[in-house]
């Protein structure tokens, strides 16, 4: 790809964020063959030198002394959602590719911004979630393209629970702009979808919230309260361009946890793993069975950083990275347009459109050193 020095080996990889998330991205960026892990930086740079000196990454400190470094050519942006769009244009700026967590920003304006930037220097953008690229979203794509199930009609997504302010330490961010439900959970599923049914067309929602403040449950700051300033549940109808729709329910307000992903057939329904995770069961049901049949068990073969790990391969290999900018921000469209048809009491269309990644090969492996 034009715009940035072709080079050979391991690609140089910059983590900037040392939060809570970066424990996994860094224990798999340190194990993976084909991407060297050379510095991390943080607004708080005590907290980037001990997250580094837990990983031996030499370099450390302010983000800065990630974009500044010569040899860092892939820039992992694990900031909180407020920060995406600015610490990735800070990355592009400085002739840096970059992954982002999701979501990719908060707003069009800024997730476009990005894509130009990007686009016209040359450079690539990333966006998690990469859950999609796990054995078990894959198989289940496969399994779906085959017929197993007839071709897809629709699909049902309960995402429900109290909310994650019972386990995690520093809950607030959760609550506020850029997150709840649908923007922090939500993108596990719309990317899921979008493989399997392609882009989505319009929506049309109904959103709410609970309570005006949580409290903290676990961690040196329990029992501290914040305010929840987002909607802590919505309930969406999806249609997608294909034809195919989903009903989907996003909350933070529900006693009872469930997490389901049912895709229903001409000819049977497919029970989908969990779209937060890796790995899972794959089940099938057709019309004259009196339960579930497992069709698959597949097995985690690697996690969070998975996308990154393809696009550093990409990088090498002058192809397309998967996890791309474009597929994050049409979901990112895609929620912004569930808040706003809650807001309107319409239906809302979705201007953006992209195409399904391409899928993993069956033989994929992520410790393999390939460049």
């Amino acid at each position: 790809m034009a715009g940035a020095t072709r080079r050979t080996g391991p690609v140089g990889v910059g983590i900037i964020g040392a939060g809570v998330i970066s424990t996994t991205y860094l224990d798999n960026l340190t194990a993976f063959g084909d991407t060297e892990v050379l510095a991390v930086g943080d607004l708080f740079p005590e907290a980037a030198r001990a997250r580094a000196a837990e990983y031996g990454v030499g370099v450390a400190g302010e983000v800065s002394d990630v974009l500044d470094h010569p040899d860092v050519e892939l820039v992992i942006n694990l900031t909180i959602p407020v920060a995406h769009a600015e610490v990735a244009g800070q990355a592009v700026a400085a002739g840096k590719h970059v992954w982002n967590e999701k979501p990719l920003s908060l707003d069009r304006a800024s997730g476009q911004a990005l894509l130009k930037a990007a686009d016209a220097a040359g450079l690539r953008v990333g966006c998690a979630p990469d859950t999609f690229l796990g054995t078990g979203l894959q198989q289940t794509r496969r399994l779906l393209e085959s017929g197993v199930i007839g071709t897809p009609l629709n699909a049902l997504v309960l995402m429900q629970g109290p909310g994650p302010e019972s386990w995690h330490p520093n809950p607030a961010f959760l609550f506020a702009e850029g997150a709840g439900p649908l923007f922090d959970i939500g993108p596990y599923y719309l990317t899921a979808l979008t493989q399997f049914f392609g882009a989505v067309s319009s929506v049309a929602a109904i959103s709410a919230k609970a309570h005006d403040t949580r409290t903290i449950g676990s961690g040196p700051r329990a029992g501290e309260v914040f305010d929840v300033t987002v909607p802590s549940q919505h309930a969406a109808l999806v249609a997608y361009a294909s034809g195919q729709s989903a009903t989907m329910i996003f909350s933070f307000d529900s006693a009872v946890p469930r997490t389901l992903l049912e895709v229903t057939g001409t000819d049977g329904a497919l029970l989908v793993p969990d779209p937060n995770q890796f790995a899972g069961e794959i089940k099938v049901r057709h019309r004259d069975d009196e339960d579930w049949q497992v069709v698959a068990e597949t097995t985690e073969v690697s996690s969070r950083g998975t996308g990154a790990l393809d696009m550093a391969r990409a990088i090498r290999e002058d192809r397309p990275h998967r996890a791309q900018g474009a597929l994050a921000y049409h979901v990112l469209d895609t929620m912004i347009a569930i808040s706003e048809s809650a807001e309107q009491g319409e239906f809302v269309r979705v201007a953006s459109t992209v195409d399904k990644p391409e899928p993993l090969p069956e033989d994929w492996d992520p410790t393999a050193v390939t460049v």
